[in-house]
């Protein structure tokens, strides 16, 4: 009987391994328990941290290397990936150059502070290449101030100082702050701008970008219900100062201010990476997943259905994992194939009743016990190996 023909298609593993480490590591693994089995790699990225470099690997391009603001303003590298096609020149961004988490150290991180105006810059930097169609991606981010600080690294005056500091410092802003945010939507009009999310989740709320995410990025829990008060409070001041520029869409309900700002801090993705999502549609960016678009650049669908198996992963397999992320968006592709898919994680935090109806076959932990997340840590690819090894006994036994 031959062998079982794997696809192995995760995500990065948090800061611990980007996504092409990953599937190097779960492939010469599972190559090695099974050697019967016919195994290829397919590097994926929701658009977190791993997204340029997973989709140069598929378009090609140039990197254009930049300096930009990094979260507490220290410079920080980062890249722009130019590809020339059929449809013109496009320019792919990677939020967690500017903005991740990776680049504040762990006794630094207070989102309270931290700022998007780096990624701003980046996008500046992303015009100067006569790109017509702007893709970032978003997600992995140390930030939590809805986009506030990016529109500075725009351009965008801050005479009260308000706006580049961080969420925290947006409590007292007005709308008169926000006065030069038409005439910069308008100077972004002739850009096709595409905001590929990691998570599907709204503004605001207890899923939202504060109460589901600030936590994990260094908030107490009193500063992230001060963060959601100071997002809500940026948001109105938002929408009131563009005014008419949001037309209100006939189909969406109530037109006014107040409905203009509840369609946009409930749309899925406005959270993602602390509100950027909800900063950059209001210059207008349409927000799609990013699981989903790169999934159809490297043809996720296709390679699935040439395969009997499919493996997945990501450092933390949570609830976020369920809205919009990679191991979620695997397995809704792998359905209509009739294809198992798996997902191998340095924690499962997600019961089998949730990971079952997401489509999952199994749901695998590289540290399913407390005691063992240091030993992970310590050597992320050897102990995902060693589980994986493990796994593959399981799937595909000699």
């Amino acid at each position: 009987m031959r062998g079982v023909r794997v696809l192995v298609a995760p995500d990065c593993f948090g800061s611990s391994l980007t996504s092409a480490q990953a599937t190097t590591t779960v492939v010469d693994a599972w190559r090695a328990a099974a050697p019967h089995d016919e195994v290829t790699g397919c590097p994926l990225s929701d658009g977190g941290p791993g997204f340029v470099e997973t989709l140069r690997a598929t378009l090609g391009g140039e990197l254009v290397a930049v300096t930009v603001a990094g979260p507490l303003a220290d410079p920080a590298p980062a890249a722009v990936l130019v590809v020339d096609d059929e449809r013109g020149r496009t320019a792919y961004v990677e939020s967690a150059h500017a903005v991740g988490l990776a680049l504040v150290p762990a006794d630094r991180r207070d989102p309270t502070r931290t700022t998007t105006r780096g990624l701003g810059e980046l996008l500046a930097a992303a015009r100067t290449t006569g790109a017509r169609r702007v893709v970032v991606g978003l997600g992995g981010s140390a930030t939590n101030d809805a986009g506030a600080g990016l529109l500075v690294g725009l351009g965008h005056p801050d005479p009260r100082d308000v706006l580049g500091h961080g969420g925290g410092a947006l409590t007292d802003v007005r709308p008169d702050d926000l006065h030069g945010l038409r005439a910069l939507r308008d100077s972004w009009r002739d850009v096709d701008l595409l905001v590929a999310t990691d998570v599907d989740v709204p503004l605001l709320g207890l899923q939202g970008a504060s109460a589901g995410f600030a936590p994990q990025k260094g908030a107490t829990p009193e500063q992230a219900q001060d963060l959601e008060r100071a997002l809500a409070t940026f948001s109105r001041a938002a929408v009131d100062a563009l005014g008419a520029d949001l037309r209100p869409d006939l189909l969406a309900g109530p037109a006014g201010p107040a409905a203009a700002a509840k369609r946009l801090t409930h749309a899925p993705g406005a959270g993602a990476a602390g509100g950027l999502g909800f900063g950059l549609a209001l210059l207008g960016g349409r927000v799609v997943p990013g699981a989903a678009l790169v999934a159809d650049v490297v043809g996720l669908d296709a390679r699935i259905a040439a395969s009997d198996l499919v493996v997945t992963g990501e450092g933390r397999f949570d609830w976020q994992s369920l809205h919009g992320k990679v191991a979620a968006l695997v397995a809704e592709r792998a359905l209509p194939h009739a294809v198992p898919t798996i997902v191998v994680a340095g924690q499962v935090e997600v019961g089998r009743r949730e990971w079952a109806a997401a489509g999952l076959a199994g749901a695998y932990a590289v540290a399913d016990r407390d005691d063992l997340v240091a030993a992970a840590l310590a050597d992320p690819a050897g102990t995902l190996a060693a589980r994986v090894a493990r796994v593959a006994r399981t799937w595909s036994p000699a």
